[in-house]
C-alpha cells in the first residue's frame, strides 16, 4: 500500500522561498510519475508540476521559471522548490503518484501561505 506524506509548507512573505517534500512508502516509487497539485480556497485543484520516472518535467505556466520539481529515487521522495513566491501561490499543495496501471495515490496536503 502506497502512502504519501507531504511536508515543508508554511507561511512566507512574497518573494520568499519554500521547499516541499513528499515521502513515499511502499514499492515502485522509481517506476511512477510524481506530481504536485494545489488547491486554493474556492478553486479547483490544479496541476503545478509533474516529473516522469525518467526525469522529464512539465510545469503550469503560472509557475514556470519559479518552481522546480525533482525526485530522489533512493529516498523515495519528490520535491518542489518554490522561489519568488506570490500571494496567488497560497494554497494547499498535494503530492500525487501516477502509476502505470492508472491508479493514483494522493497525500494529505500541506498548506502554503504567502503574505503580501
Amino acid at each position: 500500500q502506497v502512502q504519501l506524506v507531504e511536508s515543508g509548507g508554511g507561511l512566507v512573505q512574497a518573494g520568499g522561498s519554500l521547499r516541499l517534500s513528499c515521502a513515499a512508502s511502499g514499492s515502485g516509487f522509481e517506476s511512477n510519475a510524481m506530481a504536485w497539485y494545489r488547491q486554493a480556497p474556492g478553486k479547483q485543484r490544479e496541476l503545478v508540476a509533474i516529473i516522469t520516472n525518467t526525469g522529464s518535467t512539465n510545469y503550469a505556466d503560472s509557475v514556470k521559471a519559479r518552481f522546480t520539481i525533482s525526485r530522489d529515487n533512493g529516498k523515495k521522495t519528490v520535491y518542489l522548490q518554490m522561489n519568488s513566491l506570490k500571494p496567488e501561490d497560497t494554497a494547499v499543495y498535494y503530492c500525487k503518484m501516477i502509476t502505470m496501471l492508472g491508479v493514483y495515490y494522493w497525500g494529505q496536503g500541506t498548506q502554503v501561505t504567502v503574505s503580501s
